[in-house]
């Protein structure tokens, strides 16, 4: 690991992570972590060495101008702070690529960091592409492994099997590590999943207020995501078969979701906001 700054003492701090590549549909997860270095002011303290752990023909070193200076700028995985964000602890943010190799070490290193900081919890920030339509709200499921975390967050035990990126990888080392792992995804629309979509980010960022219990700004998402469903609108209204599409994806959608006023849904929001008024005080 490269140090860039002196790591400073943090307060509870929780790590949120995201990566380019497999795990990112619409660019939704790596976008969520940008706005999240926006919105706090984070640092960069870290970086991994990129010779370890990246395939510089896949991801190639770029050219920049530095000042009038020309310098090679080599993509890798970064490690930032904010500090004092306003959620009343601090975030460890870890920002990167899929690493192309090393998996194992490159999970290590994160890990060991994160203990080094003291950090109690890990999230994790995927999205993929799904059956699911563009003006619907866009699906986040958060899941863990840990039953003491899946009954602390009302979260959904992780039953996915098949092939995995390193968002899974660093969820399940983060378990065994012994601290808490989370993994939040959201499901883009697959016929609008490949340029970016700020709809989905949206989402990310909004599930990952309710498990921080903590506002976090959403600078201009709610506008771009509005802009990004227009776009998807448009495209609709000019091919009759892609509406039509979507007119199904609307309706079986809608259709799932009707358990979800059942009561013993119910029952659980209204708990929610009760153990929010009690957090809040008497008012």
């Amino acid at each position: 690991m490269i140090e860039l700054e002196d790591v400073p003492e943090l307060d509870n701090p929780v790590v949120v992570a995201a990566f380019e590549g497999w795990n990112d549909a619409g660019e939704a997860a790596t976008a969520a972590i940008d706005h999240l270095v926006e919105m706090w002011d984070a640092d960069a303290i870290a970086a991994l060495d990129p010779e370890d752990y990246y395939d510089f023909q896949v991801n190639r070193p770029r050219v920049v101008l530095d000042e009038g200076r020309r310098r090679i700028h080599w993509r890798t995985t970064r490690i930032l702070v904010a500090t004092d964000p306003g959620i009343g602890r601090d975030v460890v943010l870890v920002q990167g690529i899929e690493p192309s190799f090393r998996w194992r070490a490159f999970t290590i290193e994160l890990m060991e960091f994160a203990q080094q900081v003291g950090a109690s919890t890990v999230f994790t920030l995927g999205a993929l592409m799904a059956d699911v339509a563009h003006t619907r709200p866009i699906p986040v499921t958060a899941t863990s492994d840990d039953d003491d975390v899946i009954h602390r967050f009302d979260l959904e035990p992780s039953r996915y099997e098949g092939p995995t990126g390193i968002v899974g990888v660093l969820a399940d080392a983060a378990t065994q590590s012994g601290l808490q792992s989370i993994s939040c995804w959201a499901a883009v629309p697959h016929y609008a999943g490949h340029s970016p979509s700020p709809k989905a980010t949206l989402a990310l960022i909004s599930r990952l207020e309710e498990l921080l219990d903590a506002p976090i700004p959403h600078g201009d998402l709610a506008d771009s995501a509005k802009a990004w469903e227009r776009g998807i609108n448009e495209l609709a209204d000019t091919d009759e078969e892609v509406a039509e599409y979507v007119q199904s994806l609307e309706e079986a959608q809608d259709t799932a979701d009707l358990p979800e006023a059942s009561g013993d849904a119910i029952a659980r929001e209204f708990e929610r906001y009760l153990r929010r008024r009690g957090q809040d005080g008497p008012g």
